[in-house]
């Protein structure tokens, strides 16, 4: 019965309900065993009538708890969600790259229909090496509830320079050290001296998602370059491998946390800044075609929190029934399997401008 999220893609009036999405504001969101939604950093799917919530599986902070794998929650109305457990788990295998104490975070799931295989795509660390690995990982599997099997983890890109990249700038050599957040130095930054100096091993991928265009091409989009850069990244036929082809977008801007999506021809991407646990203000830019250029925009957020983006940080953006749902996570560091979800409807203004707004 899988094989009938092709004709989702294809034909989504068929699918169409009357499921109406639930308000989520931070407070506890049980699932049917009556325990919190496990499922953090992580995105939604629709396969026939059924929603398929995968996101970080976290743990309660007890020793070996901080990072279980990816879980995978359903649901028919989007409000009550069964736990279907781990669907990618860390294992006790020494060197493993999923071993017990490596990080997998921002998971996400997306239907591939070149391969009939779902795809698996997340941001993975190494353990014990902090956030120096700075690498994607991409698992697939026959079933939506998984297991799912990895494939690989790496850095993004070896050898290929970004398409919008001159030939004086891939040329251009710099100072083992410059002073960072100098003139000199941003400049740097945005010409590419990060990106040639990690062009021979791959450009680092940390918080990220995937995203398929109304054409069915997929994309890799994450923050690189020391979360200095954000990159988008075609993938190939598959969904498991790059094409080699990106882009660049606000170099420098210090950007985390990507969401997109696309209305009425223009792409909208909703990120965050750098700051660790702490929320801070949203960002948005807009693009006519997904390999830019992007233009930086306004905090979208409005109203009482808009600051904090609500406390929250965001992690995917929906498409449900013609409408586009920001989700977010109010992180809890000291337990993060109680982290909270923020489900915000976007709204737009009159010429077409999204805002998000908990008012």
């Amino acid at each position: 019965m899988f094989r009938l999220i092709t004709l989702f893609f294809l034909l989504p009036a068929l699918y169409a309900s009357a499921v109406t999405l639930p308000t989520v504001k931070g407070e506890s969101l049980p699932d049917t065993d009556g325990v919190h939604v496990n499922a953090h950093g992580g995105n939604i799917i629709k396969i026939g009538d059924t929603y398929y919530w995968y996101g970080e599986q976290r743990g309660d902070g007890s020793e070996g708890s901080y990072q279980l794998g990816v879980s995978c929650y359903t649901s028919t109305d989007l409000a009550t969600w069964r736990n279907h457990g781990t669907v990618l788990a860390v294992n006790d295998r020494p060197g493993d790259p999923l071993e017990q104490g490596c990080l997998l975070e921002r998971p996400k799931v997306v239907y591939c229909p070149a391969t009939d295989k779902y795809v698996l795509w997340f941001h993975h660390e190494l353990k014990g090496r902090g956030y120096a690995a700075a690498q994607a990982g991409v698992a697939v599997a026959d079933n939506p509830l998984g297991p799912f099997t990895l494939l690989k983890t790496s850095r993004v890109n070896p050898g290929y320079y970004p398409m919008e990249m001159t030939d004086e700038q891939k040329n251009a050599t710099y100072a083992d050290k410059l002073e960072w957040w100098t003139p000199s130095w941003r400049k740097a930054v945005s010409d590419g001296m990060f990106n040639l100096r990690d062009l021979p091993g791959g450009q680092m991928a940390r918080d990220m998602t995937i995203y398929i265009d109304d054409d069915g091409r997929a994309y890799h989009i994450f923050a690189s370059e020391e979360n200095l850069t954000i990159n988008i990244a075609e993938l190939d036929s598959t969904f498991t491998r790059h094409t080699g082809r990106y882009t660049r977008v606000a170099a420098g801007g210090q950007n985390e946390a990507p969401a997109i999506f696309k209305k009425d021809g223009t792409y909208w991407m909703i990120t965050s800044g750098c700051t660790g646990w702490a929320p801070n203000a949203a960002r948005m830019m807009k693009a006519n075609s997904i390999m830019g250029p992007w233009e930086q925009l306004p905090n979208p957020c409005r109203g009482q929190g808009a600051e904090t983006t609500f406390e929250s940080q965001g992690t995917y953006i929906m498409e449900h029934e013609g409408n586009f749902i920001f989700m977010a996570d109010r992180w809890n560091p000291k337990q993060l399997n109680d982290s909270r979800h923020l489900w915000i409807p976007i709204q737009f203004d009159a010429d077409g401008t999204p805002y998000l707004t908990l008012e």
